[in-house]
């Protein structure tokens, strides 16, 4: 078997954070304030870093309603420095804007602000509700804002999330016949409007609550949740839909998730780098993390090694009608006899087999009529030895200890078990949390080369988890 060997620059795979075995890294955001809060990061087209804080304008200048609570507004970072910008509408001063969401585009905002503006407003008595708003962004500057179709003064309606193709709509509402205390909607864009939203169903939705959807370019839907079995608090989760029905969602590790809130999670198109909120540090901050995940494009399936062997005397069919045994001798202690003989080594290793003709007649022996030297090797591959099937929650074990790469000075390996989670080493215990068919990769890779180059060498395994 030839492999696929890929050459890649040793600064690509050789990162000092894959000796820790984490699939993320994370760090807390400069632009942070040390008394205020920031949420809700999004990632613009255009790489600036947009968010909601209700961080002062000035030294002496707060936002406040009327009761004096601090105001979210929407600010955005510029995409070379930590400048900071507040965006500017007719709500600035007066409601709460974000979280949000902007178009693939850049040319429309999704926004959760108050639903009444009236009066009413003012009466300490008054329960006022979130809801979505679409508007227009310019610049720094939000125009021409309308309410989304169903929002209402009887429930809660926010944190938006729009699809990359601007025509799905997700978002978290306490509304009543929910399954927990808020749940994630979704409403399709249909000749213009927007359609009746849809609950996702207990797939995705649990007894407690569910919020912060956001919707990658991929399809998997990442969010926040603070039900049981997470890591603290409000934990984050991922799902995708397969076949038309969302799978059982998967708890990010750590360090995305902490005991504290992890919420208000986005990733990056490349899904290398993204951002979340966390109230690990006391206040709200949102925090920048990079993945180290690998997962290569190009990867074989695993072959089982074969040591079995077809031995045929092929001058059988010339000899006339004398009769003759043929017995063969592998070199391995076992013997056979026949003009075809089919033979299966217990290992690789260098054989010498012979051949002996018996003549039924005469009784002569020809010893060593034919002899050859055979060597049984393993095929040159990166090899995972692991179980077929496995249970949900059930340990398994997983090693690279057959891998056959003759001449490779072989310095790590690495495995992807398909579901953000990773493990470097020559052999690995996994446990995966929900059912489904999962592909693992073993990736190889060889010590660095003078000119700073690896090869690397990638198999796959299918594991059924029942």
């Amino acid at each position: 078997m030839v492999k696929r060997v890929l050459t890649i620059v040793l600064s690509v795979f050789a990162a000092t954070v894959y000796c820790k075995a984490q699939a993320y890294s994370v760090e807390r955001m400069p632009f942070n304030t040390n008394r205020f809060n920031e949420i809700s990061p999004v990632i613009t087209h255009d790489g600036s870093i947009m968010f909601s804080s209700d961080r002062r304008l000035s030294a002496i200048t707060d936002q406040t309603s009327f009761d004096g609570k601090r105001l979210f507004n929407i600010f955005r970072k510029t995409a070379n420095s930590n400048t900071v910008i507040e965006l500017k509408s007719e709500r600035t001063m007066k409601f709460n804007s974000g979280p949000f969401c902007i178009s693939a585009d850049g040319r429309t905002i999704y926004f959760t602000s108050e639903v009444e503006t009236g009066r009413k407003t003012r009466n300490r008595n008054f329960t006022n509700r979130n809801g979505i708003f679409i508007a227009e962004l310019s610049g720094n500057e939000i125009r021409n804002i309308r309410p989304f179709r169903y929002n209402s003064l009887e429930y809660d309606v926010g944190q938006p999330s729009l699809s990359a193709d601007g025509q799905t709509l997700y978002f978290a509402s306490n509304k009543p016949g929910g399954y927990g205390g808020s749940d994630i909607y979704c409403s399709e864009l249909v000749n213009g409007e927007w359609t009746e939203p849809v609950n996702l169903g207990a797939e995705v939705n649990s007894s407690a609550s569910d919020s912060y959807p956001y919707i990658h370019p991929s399809g998997k839907l990442y969010f926040s949740s603070n039900r049981a079995g997470g890591f603290g608090k409000f934990d984050i989760y991922s799902t995708a839909k397969v076949n038309g029905k969302w799978y059982e969602p998967i708890l990010l590790p750590e360090p995305i998730n902490s005991a504290a809130d992890d919420f208000a999670f986005v990733i990056e198109p490349n899904q290398q780098k993204g951002y979340f909120t966390s109230n690990r540090a006391n206040n709200d901050n949102i925090y920048g993390f990079t993945s180290h995940i690998r997962r290569m494009a190009i990867c074989d399936d695993l072959q089982k090694n074969s040591y079995c062997y077809k031995f045929e005397e092929v001058n059988a069919l010339k000899v006339d009608t004398i009769p003759f045994r043929y017995i063969w001798k592998f070199g391995d202690g076992n013997s056979a006899t026949g003009t075809i003989v089919i033979h299966c080594y217990e290992k690789p290793g260098a054989y010498f087999v012979q051949l002996d003709v018996v003549n039924l007649i005469t009784g002569e022996v020809i010893y060593n009529q034919q002899t050859d030297s055979l060597f049984v090797n393993d095929i040159e591959q990166p090899y995972i030895t692991a179980p077929d099937v496995a249970n949900v929650g059930t340990m398994i074990k997983l090693d690279a200890n057959n891998t056959y790469l003759p001449d490779w000075n072989i310095d790590q390996y690495y495995w992807n078990f398909d579901d953000d989670t990773i493990h470097i080493g020559k052999e690995a215990d996994k446990v995966f949390t929900r059912p489904g068919t999962y592909s693992v990769q073993l990736i190889v890779s060889e010590r660095a080369l003078p000119d700073g180059t690896i090869r690397e060498a990638c198999v796959c395994k299918e594991i059924t988890v029942k």
